[in-house]
């Protein structure tokens, strides 16, 4: 369970940097380029995925079933 919490979280971090940079306009080429509201998700993403993996790797022992 705790590896695939580790991975949602990398997911959520690594669509949340690509949200970010289309929507601030680093990365050209699709709708969401240069739209604000894109760039605001990809920081909850990214937030949500740091606080996923936080929990996992600060959290009490898991034991393993």
């Amino acid at each position: 369970m705790r590896s695939s919490r580790l991975l949602v979280a990398a997911l959520l971090l690594i669509i949340g940097l690509l949200w970010i940079g289309q929507g601030s306009a680093l990365i050209e080429g699709s709708a969401m380029s240069g739209n604000p509201l894109w760039e605001a998700v990809g920081v909850v993403l990214v937030v949500v995925g740091l606080a996923i993996a936080a929990r996992e790797w600060l959290g009490r022992p898991h034991s393993p079933r």
